[in-house]
């Protein structure tokens, strides 16, 4: 066993028995590497993520490729959801040098963190090579190696985003004007360049491979409430309609996985993670509210039994994901062959069910197997829900991925958000009582010493603080609570963490700092007003500054969401796509 054995992350728990001599991010492995005068050797990564086992069992479980590591580098495994601070820096540096990003991450640095060459999966034989000629470098062209490591810090640093400056029509000491932070032309103009993106026959944007893009399409349907336009509402509907008819959702037990390979959502990437399936909930929640069509309160329905059955955690949280692989093997316990159906549903069964779900001879995914779809709702309901049962319970008796149940603040209070919602929409009890377990898990094991803790597991915290993310999706959480239970002290927990914000990650002109302003000091601090899979830690604060300003009336925060919006709208305009968050909370945010 290696050094990450105690590890809380289950992601850094995999790597505890490789012949790697891994260490955690910390300063004691940098202060190692500055004294033994070499590299760092930085592999960051998570749980869930099929070619990080892929690397792991071809590179980091060998021993030859581990000498090498070890000979040459200061080896150091980060898990990105635990750290995501220095995932972004490197994620930064590493699409400034190939142009692309990716995990695994695969970064070269020198010992004070400073990268000077980065990429992301490696074939065994490609690594090996890439080590030697690191150790090589390091030994004759150090220099080089430096300037160059100097040279992508500064461009990252220099390369921010393109901001307004509001300090003169909404100052940070006095009252901002009066009406919407951005005008509503610019969001109009948003809405028709992501209608310009939208794949018409499959739903989704751009091609393959197809992401949920759940925060430009979140910001779809809020343009429809406000204007009425029928496209965006369109747009939404038939995102949503095709990805839950899709392989990418789980027609038996419910839940979406992280992306489709293809352009149809036929083959997904086979990891589920929480804030996926709790923004999605969220949106089918809102499609079930406008369109009252059955799909969307079906999907629903499945997505938070999901989220609460399959996710959730015995002190009350919600796990991260499920693992990509089962057994080492991509999709194993979801994909079915013809024969398989037959075997569990009898011949008649069998074959309706194979015509039902589309899996047919040739297979959808690999070695002939298929990926469960449902292109259209059976004529026999009972008989339907007769073969998803018997097929479940032989799906279980199957081999299961792994879970990562560390409990991340941000996708956790997400999950509260959209769970709370549901359970107002569909009357749901269960779900409610599962939303307020998880945001006293928040409020009682997250928050240490007047802080918010990034993760936790088996009911106690990580060291890690917690991000811009994390505080913006828990304070929205509070406040989700607070709008069910009035007396409950929400309200005052949210107000405590929008305090946090505003002490902590505020730049002085409006918007935000990803990272806090007594947080560990990377290569460069990170601020980023761009979209994930999930709405940008600025775009939450935004959202959550509006929010408790409805509610309280307090101009303060009213002020606070109006210069932060007014500060970002050049990237709405600019990258609509791409900041949907900003505009789910423009749209949101007016008075």
């Amino acid at each position: 066993m290696n050094r990450l054995a105690t590890a809380l992350s289950p992601y850094l728990q995999q790597h505890a028995a490789n012949p790697v001599d891994w260490r955690e991010w910390s300063e004691e492995a940098l202060a190692e590497a500055k004294e033994r005068d070499l590299p760092l050797f930085v592999s960051i990564g998570y749980a869930a993520c099929h070619w990080c086992h892929v690397m792991a069992h071809e590179s980091f479980e060998d021993e030859e490729v581990a000498a090498l590591i070890n000979q040459f580098t200061i080896p150091v495994k980060v898990d990105r959801e635990e750290r995501p601070d220095i995932d972004a820096v490197y994620m930064q540096a590493t699409i400034a040098i190939t142009g692309q990003g990716g995990w695994p991450m695969t970064v070269f640095a020198a010992p004070d963190g400073t990268p000077f060459f980065a990429g992301t999966y490696y074939p065994r034989e490609h690594f090996v090579r890439l080590l030697n000629a690191v150790g090589t470098a390091w030994a004759t062209q150090r220099h080089e190696l430096l300037d160059q490591g100097k040279a992508i810090v500064q461009a990252c640093a220099a390369s921010g985003p393109d901001l307004a400056d509001v300090t003169d029509a909404c100052p940070i000491d006095g009252p901002c004007p009066a009406g919407a932070p951005v005008e509503t032309s610019v969001l109009d103009e948003a809405a028709v360049a992501i209608h310009r993106a939208f794949d018409p026959v499959n739903g989704g944007f751009g091609g393959a491979p197809k992401f949920p893009t759940a925060p430009a399409l979140g910001f779809l349907l809020r343009h429809h409430i406000r204007t009425g336009d029928a496209r965006s509402l369109q747009i939404v509907d038939h995102t949503a309609e095709r990805m839950a008819r899709g392989g990418i959702y789980d027609q038996l037990a419910g839940g979406y996985a992280r992306y489709a390979v293809d352009t149809e959502w036929i083959v997904p990437h086979f990891e589920k993670m929480l804030y996926d399936n709790a923004l999605l909930l969220g949106l089918h929640t809102d499609l079930h509210r406008l369109t009252g069509k059955e799909i969307h309160g079906r999907t629903a329905d499945e997505t938070a039994r999901f989220i609460v059955d399959a996710l959730g955690t015995p002190e009350g949280g919600f796990a991260a994901a499920l693992d990509a692989d089962t057994d080492g093997v991509e999709g194993a316990t979801y994909v079915w062959t013809p024969a398989q159906l037959t075997e569990v549903l009898g011949e008649a069964d069998g074959a309706w069910a194979a015509e039902l779900f589309t899996v047919t001879a040739e297979g959808t995914f690999e070695h002939g197997a298929s990926v469960l779809q449902l292109q259209a709702d059976p004529d026999d309901p009972q008989r339907f829900a007769d073969v998803r049962h018997r097929l479940l319970a032989a799906r279980d008796t199957r081999p299961q991925p792994a879970r990562d149940d560390k409990v991340v603040a941000a996708w956790a209070a997400l999950a509260v958000t959209a769970l709370t919602e549901y359970a107002a929409h569909r009357d749901q009890t269960w779900a409610d009582e599962a939303a307020d377990r998880a945001a006293r898990l928040l409020a009682d094991v997250h928050t240490v010493d007047g802080r918010l803790r990034r993760v936790s597991r088996d009911g106690a915290p990580g060291t890690a603080q917690g991000v811009l993310e994390d505080h913006a999706a828990v304070a929205s959480a509070f406040l989700a609570r607070h709008a069910k239970d009035p007396d409950g002290g929400w309200l005052a927990r949210a107000k405590d963490v929008l305090d946090l914000v505003d002490r902590h990650f505020t730049t002085g002109d409006g918007g935000f700092h990803d990272t806090a302003d007594d947080a560990e000091v990377l290569v460069h601090r990170p601020t980023d007003p761009t979209d994930g899979p999930t709405p940008s830690g600025w775009a939450l604060a935004a959202t959550a500054y509006g929010e408790y300003a409805r509610v309280t009336g307090d101009p303060y925060y009213r002020d606070a969401a109006y210069r932060a919006l007014a500060v970002a709208e050049p990237v709405l305009r600019k990258h609509p796509r791409f900041a949907g968050g900003l505009g789910i909370a423009a749209e949101s945010t007016r008075w």
